[in-house]
């Protein structure tokens, strides 16, 4: 079996796919980060939706972010630096990079992101 969308070495429903089906599998922010990652692969709108802080949150937006996810080819994601977000902590930030073919040309998204919890799991807050 192939590993996780989000680079770490068990297969998407033993990782990812478990967060996507329970949010509150997420224990860490770097795991929520990881499973935001899997769910642009996967173009889970849905996911990305709740998975988003709710003052935060652009539910209008839902649809373009799904139509541009799968526009794209996703390649991988590397996670630089992470700062609290452990399961005790009510923050964290994750600084990673996710790469991606667009147009023909190799992108990336470099982003110190900011999670926090919010009704007792953690959600993404925002680029710091």
């Amino acid at each position: 079996m192939s590993k996780c969308y989000c680079g770490r070495s068990q297969t998407y429903d033993s990782c990812c796919g478990s967060i996507h089906n329970d949010i509150r599998q997420a224990l860490t922010a770097e795991d929520l980060m990881r499973s935001r990652y899997t769910a642009f692969v996967l173009a889970k709108g849905d996911y990305l939706m709740k998975s988003h802080h709710s003052s935060t949150r652009s539910i209008k937006e839902k649809k373009s972010i799904v139509q541009w996810a799968k526009s794209v080819k996703w390649i991988k994601l590397e996670v630089l630096h992470t700062t609290k977000g452990l399961a005790s902590d009510e923050k964290g930030t994750v600084t990673f990079k996710a790469f991606y073919f667009e147009n023909g040309a190799l992108e990336f998204i470099h982003e110190d992101s900011s999670f926090v919890k919010e009704n007792g799991y953690w959600v993404y807050l925002g680029e710091n």
